[in-house]
């Protein structure tokens, strides 16, 4: 009995050993905490819930051991103001849109979306494999920053206008809020580009003080309303053909989680980037729909005369930016490589087999 009560005793002991050393490192792990401020109004639409979508994933894929403090817009800083916030240690992340940062270097406005440049299909080959993330992590430790990929919109419409654009001459004078490259390609045709965060410019719009707004798509632009103020609803857009959304990190912060933890943002980032992809797919056919029928919104298509200028304008705009620094051309020209070479095969393959499908289906 005694050596059946030892040999009892002996296991438990044992279990309660192998238990404490398999739980020590668990209870040792450090809850981090997480303070995200975001470029986006609270419950936007697509990309504020993107936004909060990614900041509780975050939470809840690492079992809590992150601690996430989401703010929208305006409610620790204001929207133009995360990035600082981020660089200074004042919030450990952002959720935003680099090209909002082009005036700290041009090359930011790559690692969202340029003036005819990548899809999202185009764009995540070049992040991914390509050696865009390498360019990413070059440009934005500089400013004390760690980004990663977090969404993306897809291809933009070309915006809201409140009167027909039929010549290039139609856009000259024109106060249009857009921002990035894309803006700077609108001033080389003759505009007046305008930066405003997404939730002033309804008010803008409505008062007169802008003639045009780009905001996403027919989804995240239904609920704004901007249909009260423009009825012309103009496409493609020209500026963002795929506009990856950012989540970017103070990089001392990031360089001291643990690289499961590390791997769990990516991770995070990752699946964001096609929820919010796959979303806007599903959902803009609707909503465009809802414009035209319920609000007389009338969809126009830019015209090749006023495209051709875009295009002058975007490359004017491409050499400027390639003047500013050797980093500034050398991201230019890793961009110019993927454009060219993932473009090719996207021809040939997704493009090639959309419009054959298309036209037997009649669709």
């Amino acid at each position: 009995m005694k050596r059946r009560n030892f040999l009892k005793n002996s296991a438990i002991g044992g279990a309660a050993v192998a238990a404490s050393s398999v739980a020590a490192p668990a209870i040792a792990q450090k809850r981090q905490e997480m303070v995200i401020v975001s470029t986006w109004g609270r419950d936007f639409p697509g990309l504020g819930i993107s936004a909060q979508r990614l900041a509780q994933r975050l939470t809840d894929m690492s079992g809590g051991r992150l601690v996430t403090q989401y703010f929208a817009a305006g409610e620790r800083v204001g929207a133009f103001d995360v990035f600082d916030a981020v660089a200074s240690g004042n919030a450990q992340a952002y959720i935003g849109a680099e090209y909002y940062w082009k005036g700290k270097h041009p090359g930011f406005g790559f690692f969202t979306s340029v003036p005819f440049g990548l899809t999202y299909a185009e764009m995540s080959a070049w992040i991914f494999h390509l050696g865009g993330q390498q360019l990413w992590d070059e440009l934005s430790s500089g400013f004390g920053i760690k980004c990663l990929p977090a969404g993306n919109t897809g291809v933009q419409m070309g915006g809201w206008f409140r009167k027909e654009i039929d010549t290039v001459d139609d856009l000259k004078g024109l106060k249009m809020r857009i921002p990035g490259l894309g803006g700077d390609v609108m001033a080389k045709v003759g505009a007046s580009p305008v930066s405003l965060p997404g939730g002033q410019i309804y008010e803008n719009l409505v008062s007169g003080a802008i003639d045009a707004t780009e905001w996403v798509g027919p989804y995240n632009d239904y609920f704004l309303k901007f249909y009260e103020a423009a009825k012309y609803y103009y496409y493609p857009g020209m500026h963002e053909p795929g506009g990856f959304i950012s989540l970017g990190m103070n990089k001392p912060w990031w360089e001291g989680l643990s690289k499961e933890l590390q791997l769990i943002v990516e991770a995070a980032c990752v699946m964001e980037c096609e929820i919010m992809m796959s979303e806007a797919n599903a959902k803009n056919a609707e909503y465009l729909n809802r414009l035209i029928k319920e609000h007389g919104v009338q969809l126009r298509e830019f015209s090749d005369e006023i495209y051709e200028s875009f295009g002058a304008g975007a490359q004017a705009v491409f050499d400027e930016a390639r003047e500013h620094s050797k980093l500034a051309d050398r991201i230019y020209v890793s961009f110019e490589e993927a454009r060219a070479n993932v473009a090719g095969w996207l021809k040939l393959a997704d493009i090639g087999y959309s419009l054959k499908r298309n036209a037997v289906l009649g669709i």
